[in-house]
């Protein structure tokens, strides 16, 4: 062998030590084959990626196994508006594809959202985040809006008993029943927010949290019936074009939400919609909130849950 072929031979071999990269050649492959093959297999495998990456699954529907006026006029915060934020790893033993809404659910997904959107602004802001299902039934009965068909009856038990993990989110069912209710009488209605919270635990840790971080806490969202939780994955769904799973990372499905039995949503006062993003935990009131030991805050960077960062979002120990 000439020197310089040695010296050719032995600085391959010294860039893929221990890689045995050279096992599967015989004695009359050159190196130009090789190297010819090595790249081929490379270039078939970023487009078996890609095409992975491109691939759009379709869902397959599963069978599911007070006064009606707000005397307090609050300007809407829509949680489901607000900028697409960091997103916790999804679990890296499992590879998902967007997940889209079926088209059968499609015309009653937009239906029932109008719907839920008069009967908001006919109940008040305030009272429909404890609406019951039953209540929301009943009243198309005595206004102008136009009673739920079937067809969207079909998609709202649809919604609300689907398996959302086939999608990604893997958050803990809270709510048993599309029924079930909010007892009013263990409510009370935070002044100036539009939101309510429950007496026993939740609004003692909010006051306690104004009076530990100051005055320029607010509260942004409270208790959230079934029926609102659906509007908000709704109002979500219909904002990413009936993305399921790019939903699901910002907005719990109605069945899973926390806030229907303790959790709540806080911010700084005058900081808009960038209390429900990222920035939120570059404010002086979360570094506060970090130092109490009475709450947590329920979506971590790196929950299991397959939702967002939430800083906002807060856990009642």
């Amino acid at each position: 062998m000439k020197r310089r072929d040695f010296i050719k031979y032995s600085s391959i071999n010294t860039i893929f030590l221990g890689q045995n990269l050279f096992a599967s050649t015989n004695e009359n492959m050159d190196l130009f084959a090789f190297f010819k093959k090595l790249f081929e297999d490379e270039e078939k495998k970023e487009e078996l990626k890609k095409a992975i990456q491109d691939k759009k699954e379709i869902v397959v529907s599963t069978k599911p196994e007070d006064e009606v006026k707000d005397l307090e006029h609050v300007e809407e915060i829509d949680e489901s508006s607000v900028v697409k934020d960091a997103i916790a790893p999804e679990r890296k033993e499992i590879v998902h594809t967007d997940v889209i809404l079926n088209d059968k659910y499609l015309t009653s997904a937009t239906t029932v959202r109008k719907k839920l959107h008069a009967i908001q602004k006919y109940v008040g802001y305030g009272n429909f985040n404890i609406i019951s299902f039953d209540e929301m039934l009943n009243i198309p009965k005595y206004t102008s809006i136009e009673s739920f068909s079937k067809e969207e009856l079909e998609f709202l038990e649809y919604i609300f008993y689907y398996d959302p993990k086939y999608h990604g989110f893997y958050g803990k069912r809270v709510s048993k029943n599309i029924t079930d209710t909010i007892d009013k009488n263990r409510v009370i209605k935070v002044p100036n927010t539009g939101h309510y919270l429950f007496q026993d635990g939740p609004y003692d840790t909010y006051k306690r949290m104004c009076d530990d971080i100051g005055d320029t806490l607010v509260l942004t969202s409270g208790i959230r019936s079934v029926v609102k939780q659906t509007k908000l994955f709704l109002d979500k769904l219909h904002r990413e074009n009936g993305n399921m799973s790019l939903t699901s990372k910002s907005l719990a499905p109605p069945a899973f939400t926390y806030h229907t039995i303790a959790d709540f949503d806080v911010g700084k006062k005058g900081f808009g919609y960038a209390n429900f993003t990222s920035r939120f935990a570059l404010t002086q009131e979360f570094f506060k909130m970090k130092r109490l030991d009475y709450i947590d805050i329920r979506y971590t960077v790196k929950n299991l849950d397959g939702v967002r960062y939430e800083p906002w979002h807060v856990k009642v120990i």
